[in-house]
């Protein structure tokens, strides 16, 4: 595991090349010990990436059929130490990047669909693959898959296993943006850039916005979303927003 701040972000870095970033609890402790230390920091987003030819192609089945495979109670303190992490990564107090540098699969997919936006290689395929090795979905696809692109686009991909290019899931909602693989970094340090001149308060309580409505009545959501503007009139950052309209200058928010 990689973290570095760059560009006003950390970027975590799977880094198992050689398994294709599988994940083990070493890989679940990196990505929280990193998401620790984003907190502490002052960075404003976060990107989560991988080396080799993969972003992560799922849970270590050697880690699963060894370590875990006779021990039941092993396997399922994973499982639910994997569940707290991805949790932690939908809901983290700032925007949250996929970017796809390779095959994308079970546990991998799990990771991607807890982040706020994604950007692919135009190599990446992306697939929830359980089926294919008698699994279950254990970090989340069997519900968030369905929320993001649709039931019957969600089952497709569940019941078959398929690894399908990241092109052809633009337009079912699931990734934002294919870039030629030479392209991939810049494009998500683009993505950084525009991020992070905004006001991290407003995205904070924006993705909250969010993702709180997908859950209520709309009415509900509605009623929310004014309280929230109610109280966010009070804040620094919309009262900088204007002053720097009304002088023609770039606006210096703080997050308050």
């Amino acid at each position: 595991m990689i973290s570095e701040i760059r560009g006003g972000a950390m970027w975590i870095t799977l880094n198992r090349p050689d398994a294709l970033n599988a994940i083990t609890p070493a890989v679940v402790s990196g990505i929280n010990a990193a998401l620790d230390k984003a907190q502490l920091s002052d960075v404003r987003a976060v990107v989560l990436t991988g080396t080799g030819r993969a972003f992560c192609a799922g849970a270590d089945l050697k880690f699963v059929r060894g370590e875990a495979g006779d021990d039941e109670t092993a396997l399922s303190r994973f499982l639910d130490t994997v569940l707290l992490v991805m949790n932690r990564l939908e809901t983290f107090p700032m925007p949250v990047i996929a970017s796809l540098n390779g095959l994308t699969l079970a546990g991998g997919l799990e990771l991607m669909l807890c982040c706020d936006l994604v950007v692919a290689a135009r190599a990446a395929k992306l697939g929830d693959a359980h089926a294919n090795y008698g699994l279950l979905p254990g970090g989340g696809s069997s519900v968030r898959l369905p929320r993001k692109i649709g039931s019957t686009r969600a089952k497709y991909l569940l019941y078959t296993g398929e690894f399908v290019p990241a092109e052809q899931l633009v337009a079912a909602g699931l990734v934002n943006e294919v870039v030629d693989d030479d392209k991939l970094i810049p494009t998500t340090q683009a993505l950084v850039a525009k991020l992070v001149n905004k006001s991290p308060l407003v995205l904070r309580r924006m993705k909250a916005l969010v993702d709180d409505g997908l859950e209520q009545p709309s009415a509900i959501a509605l009623r929310q979303e004014l309280l929230a503007s109610e109280v966010h009139a009070r804040s620094h950052d919309l009262k900088e927003g204007l002053a720097a309209f009304e002088e023609k200058r770039k606006p210096r928010f703080t997050g308050k």
